[in-house]
């Protein structure tokens, strides 16, 4: 039997959802987070902070808004002031670097200040196309450059209680094979390190493999992972028990991660999740209405619509995790629905970063 997932945000569309979540602060939630790149939400959820780089990528994406209004200049500024920042804050970047990443490093540099080049001059040209191409090339560099500053790739303790569960701690890339096509999505351990860690053990497993998508919801979800059977989850063969994964989630003002609290019991009213439910693909881990913390193997993707489930508004932030991002092949969500079924789930990088136990 498919876990439900709570969500108001489309009542006036699901009739046949009861509404145990209702609170009368929702009407104040702001618009939240507004940024809905895949790459950009996951190059902000990195655990660094370095305040060059850091500059140099928030420019370059703040060109978007700019680009829709087609202001070229401030589009120039903007590129002409990451050019300064490669060219004259580049000791400052190398400095922050671990040794044994520096020689990356310095070619990233290298080739980043090229690609800047380029991009200014593309401004200048007021090329639309062929800037949206090399700022994605730039941006590439700069997530590289961000994924070296990081040398111990954890930096919080998980609790105790939570020893028997595997973790991702780390990043990993999986390509998620569908009866519609395949997929692409990066799963992020350094956020969601209990979630993620569940997933790419259960996908390493092939636990997923022929599943069906037993829940589709237009303009808002698709869920599998409902094993076949009785059971409602992924049983431990060691203990022939349903493990359980708790609700675990990040915010970007707390070093300490939420377990088995939505934000409402915490009067997290306006806040929004490090990894938040903002854009097409996004994966979350389902739950039951009565057990936030009795997730096993179900998972979903977000249909991201922006007038129906603006970030901030959406209330799925907060209480579902959400533990990574499609990142290629968004499109084929909506072609996907309860005839189709997951092919396979293959995981193509990071597997090295899953610890079965603590």
């Amino acid at each position: 039997m498919a876990k439900k997932i709570c969500i108001l945000a489309l009542i006036t569309i699901l009739f046949s959802l009861s509404s145990p979540w209702v609170d009368p602060a929702i009407a104040s939630l702001p618009n939240g987070n507004r940024q809905k790149d895949p790459y950009a939400i996951l190059r902000n959820s990195l655990p660094i902070d370095q305040k060059e780089l850091r500059e140099l990528q928030n420019k370059l994406e703040d060109t978007s808004d700019d680009l829709r209004g087609s202001r070229w200049s401030a589009i120039s500024k903007a590129t002409s002031r990451s050019q300064f920042l490669v060219s004259n804050r580049k000791n400052q970047i190398l400095d922050s670097i671990p040794e044994e990443n520096k020689e990356k490093a310095m070619n990233l540099l290298t080739n980043l200040k090229e690609d800047l080049e380029e991009l200014n001059q593309i401004a200048n040209e007021k090329n639309k196309l062929s800037f949206l191409e090399i700022r994605q090339q730039s941006l590439k560099k700069i997530d590289d450059l961000e994924s070296l500053l990081i040398t111990n790739k954890f930096t919080y303790e998980i609790p105790s209680e939570y020893d028997n569960l595997p973790r991702l701690l780390g990043r990993a890339n999986v390509e998620i094979k569908t009866s519609k096509g395949n997929m692409s999505a990066i799963i992020d351990g350094y956020n969601a390190p209990l979630t993620a860690g569940a997933f790419i053990d259960l996908s390493m497993k092939g636990f997923y493999d022929g599943l069906p998508i037993n829940r589709a919801e237009e303009f808002f979800i698709l869920q599998t992972g409902d094993p076949k059977g009785e059971e409602i989850g992924y049983v431990d063969p060691e203990t022939n028990e349903l493990r359980k994964i708790p609700l675990e989630i990040r915010t970007p003002n707390s070093k300490e991660t939420l377990y088995g609290q939505t934000f409402e019991e915490v009067g997290l009213y306006t806040e929004t999740p490090v990894l938040p439910f903002a854009t097409l693909g996004t994966l979350g881990w389902a739950h039951s209405d009565s057990d936030l913390n009795d997730g096993s193997s179900q998972f979903f993707f977000f249909l991201y619509e922006a007038e129906l489930n603006p970030a901030g508004r959406n209330l799925i932030d907060g209480r579902n995790a959400a533990f990574g991002y499609v990142i290629e092949g968004s499109e084929i969500l909506n072609k996907l629905g309860v005839d189709d079924k997951i092919l396979e789930i293959k995981v193509l990088n990071g597997s090295e970063n899953l610890k079965l136990k603590a």
